[in-house]
This record gives C-alpha cells, sequence and structure tokens, in this order.
C-alpha cells in the first residue's frame, strides 16, 4: 500500500516562505529528523507529569506514543498533532492518589476520557458550529494564547537551575534559526538541544549513572484502574477530575484552531469532533494501562510554527520513536539525562511561541480591541492564565488555564449579550 505522503518537491530544499502541508513529507531522513526534533519538544513535558505525579515515566511515554498514533489514524492522517501528558491532570492525580492510591486516580482518568471522547463524538455528529459560536475568534485566540503563557513560569524553573546552559541553549536555538538554511534552520529547536546537551556535559551538569544501570529492552511498568462496583470510595475522587474535561476540550479546540491558522486550510477545524474523540480514547487507553493521561501538545505547536514543517509523517516518526523508547530503558535513560537547563532553554522559545500563535489568531481574524467586549475576554483571560489563579472548591481545583478559558468564554458572552440589549454593540 503507498504511503499517504507526497514528496514536497524535491524533498530537500524548502523556500523560507514555504509551508510543508499535512499531506505533504520531505525525504524520509529529514523526517525523521523532524520526527526526533518532536521528541524532544514533548519529552521533558511528557516526562514531567509522571514524575510529580508518582506515574511510571516509560509507560507514559509508552502510551503517548500510542496515543498519537491512534490520534493520527482517526483524524484521518490530516491533524498534525503530538499526544504528551497533559498538566491538567496534576491536581487531580495527586489529590486520588493520597486519598485512594494509583488506581483511584487512573479510574478518574478513564472517566475524564470517555467523557472527552463523548464530547467528541457529539460534535462529530452536530457540527462545530455551536463550538465556533461559543469561541469567537478573540476567546479562541485568548486561550491558545494562556495556554502557552501559562508554561511561562515551568521554562523559568528550568531555566534558574542552570542559567548559563540555558542561555546557551536558547542562543543556539535563535542562531540556528537564522543563520542556516533550508532544513538545518527548521531543526534549529533540536540543533539548540544539542548544543546545550554538551554545554552541559563539559559542565559536569549530566548524570550518566542511571544510563549504565538501565536494561536495554524491557516492559514498563503496568497497572489497571481501581474497580468503582467492588470499591465504592472511587467515586469520590470523580468531582476533582470532571473539571478537567473543560480544561481538556478547551486545550484541543484551542490546538486545533491553531494548526488551520497556521496551515492556513480552514477545514482543519472540521476534524475538531475527530480529535477530540481521538484524545478522549488515547486517555481511556492510558488509563487502563497506568499511563497519564493524554492531551494535544502545544510544545509541538511550537516546533511546527518554527519550522513550518506540518507534515503528518513528522508525527508518524515522532510516536514510533516515543513507542521504542518506552520499551528501551536504556535509551529512555540516555533522553532522561537532559538536564534543567537545556529543557529551560529551550521552552522559553516553545512556550512563548504557542502564545505568539494565539495571538496571531487575532491579528488574522482582524479581532477589533475598540470594542470593551475584545478588550476585557482577553485581558482578563490572559492575566488568570499567566499568574495561574486557582480556586479550590473541596477536592476540585481550577488552575489558570481553566479558570482562564471559563472567563473568555463568560465575559465575551456576557457582554455581547447586554451590550446586546442596551443596544451599545
Amino acid at each position: 500500500m503507498a504511503l499517504p505522503w507526497k514528496l514536497h518537491g524535491d524533498g530537500k530544499d524548502v523556500g523560507a516562505r514555504e509551508v510543508v502541508g499535512p499531506a505533504e513529507r520531505l525525504t524520509w531522513p529529514r523526517t525523521i529528523g523532524l520526527g526526533a526534533q518532536h521528541v524532544v519538544a514533548m519529552f521533558g513535558a511528557t516526562f514531567l507529569v509522571p514524575i510529580l505525579t508518582g506515574f511510571p515515566p516509560s509507560t507514559t511515554l509508552l502510551f503517548s506514543g500510542v496515543g498519537t498514533l491512534l490520534f493520527l489514524l482517526i483524524t484521518k492522517n490530516r491533524l498534525p498533532s503530538y499526544l504528551g501528558s497533559s498538566f491538567a491532570f496534576i491536581a487531580p492525580i495527586t489529590v486520588a492518589t493520597t486519598a485512594q492510591g494509583m488506581g483511584s486516580a487512573l479510574f478518574g482518568i478513564v472517566i475524564v476520557g470517555l467523557l472527552l471522547a463523548l464530547v467528541g463524538l457529539l460534535v462529530q455528529f452536530t457540527g462545530v458550529g455551536w463550538i465556533n459560536s461559543l469561541m469567537p475568534p478573540v476567546v479562541a485566540g485568548a486561550i491558545v494564547a494562556l495556554i502557552g503563557f501559562n508554561l511561562g513560569p515551568a521554562a523559568w524553573n528550568n531555566f534558574q537551575v542552570a542559567p548559563v546552559t540555558a542561555t546557551i541553549t536558547l542562543a543556539a536555538v535563535i542562531l540556528a534559526s537564522v543563520l542556516f538554511r533550508g532544513i538545518l534552520g527548521r531543526m534549529s529547536i533540536l540543533l539548540g538541544v544539542i548544543v546545550g546537551y554538551i554545554a552541559a556535559a563539559i559542565s559536569g551538569e549530566i548524570d550518566f549513572s542511571a544510563v549504565g544501570e538501565a536494561a536495554w529492552v524491557g516492559l514498563p511498568q503496568f497497572a489497571m484502574p481501581g474497580n468503582p462496583f467492588t470499591d465504592s470510595a472511587l467515586w469520590a475522587v470523580l468531582p476533582a477530575f470532571l473539571p478537567v474535561v473543560l480544561v481538556l476540550v478547551a486545550e484541543n479546540v484551542g490546538h486545533i484552531r491553531g494548526v488551520a491558522q497556521m496551515t492556513e486550510e480552514p477545514t482543519i477545524n472540521t476534524l475538531t469532533g475527530r480529535g477530540l474523540f481521538a484524545d478522549g480514547l488515547a486517555t481511556v487507553v492510558a488509563g487502563m494501562g497506568g499511563g497519564s493521561a493524554t492531551t494535544t501538545y502545544g510544545e509541538n505547536i511550537g516546533v511546527m510554527a518554527a519550522t513550518r514543517v506540518y507534515s503528518t509523517a513528522a508525527y508518524w516518526v515522532a510516536g514510533i520513536f516515543a513507542i521504542l523508547l518506552g520499551l528501551s530503558p536504556k535509551v529512555g535513560a540516555v533522553i532522561n539525562t537532559i538536564p534543567a537547563g537545556v529543557l529551560g532553554g529551550v521552552t522559553t522559545a516553545l512556550y512563548g511561541l504557542i502564545g505568539i500563535i494565539g495571538v496571531k489568531i487575532w491579528i488574522d481574524n482582524r479581532v477589533d480591541f475598540a470594542l470593551p467586549k475584545n478588550q476585557f475576554t482577553a485581558a482578563i483571560a490572559l492575566i488568570l492564565g499567566i499568574a495561574n489563579y486557582t480556586l479550590q472548591f473541596g477536592d476540585v481545583i481550577f488552575n489558570g488555564i481553566a479558570l482562564g478559558t471559563i472567563a473568555a468564554i463568560v465575559v465575551y458572552h456576557l457582554m455581547n449579550t447586554l451590550a446586546r440589549l442596551r443596544g451599545t454593540e
């Protein structure tokens, strides 16, 4: 069976203003390099979530690869996305594992995945019209932007661990993007990581002891979710998990809109239902095996924004890489030696690029910020997201992304409705 991608030009040279679309690819060596860059982009965050929640990192990595391939299949190979660990689950997982153990957290993950899949099916059958009405460009841009800017403190936390290494890494990313032509310029993120890694090794910031102890091949640690029908106490953890569905919908819709905007292919928005369903299914699969829940990754949007290569072939490579890494403790240990300074330098650029994509949605849709409803929608949502406002009601925690998303929707529609009623539009 023929592969679904057509070669972009000669597959080697890409003009400065050219875009490699989802249905295109470069030569396989270049595509493999781009796939490796996507692995690097998602790796730090995907590993960080299980480390913070006590989940096995290799298991999470394996299911992120499996989930990515499922996502590509369900979205008909038209939506370039990587499914990595969702930060929205950190708080509820912590609450659940503390109260009931890992099985209860996995139960919560599975339930959220099922609900997200149901939302995807609803969107698939009813269309995206109600989502478009719910999230007009000013709201969508604010959600995409705040997701990126909300991650800023995480970049700073890594940056300050080794500021010299982080600065070298960030400088290498910047210089590679402007000094090199063609594919090398588009792989500035990966080149920056390599340069930063070498600098970190010279500075003695890397501990290779875990690499020597790890096996070359081995299965990760699997676990099953708890059974609520034999342990009714598991139902008590659900209030902490249910709000996450809103965050995942916002992340996925924002991601899909961002990709459609970058690729200049508005038809990608019609895949919203499939995307939501695919992420929901991937989250269920991960939860059933002991991995962290998944979401479409903004880090990889940043890579696409930097490279202007949106080929889904690169994501197939990335997904396969992730699966292989999950099955190889030795290789996983090597990649896990990437120090905080390197991650801090790279994510400083990547997270900012995510935020700028939201700004680009405003610009491309000519959002009129002379209108108070648009001003307050964007202003309030961004501050809530950037400062990471947090509200807690019992065990239910709303973080900056959730609150910013809710604020963007509520503020816009409240002001818009009142303006229409008063005739002050």
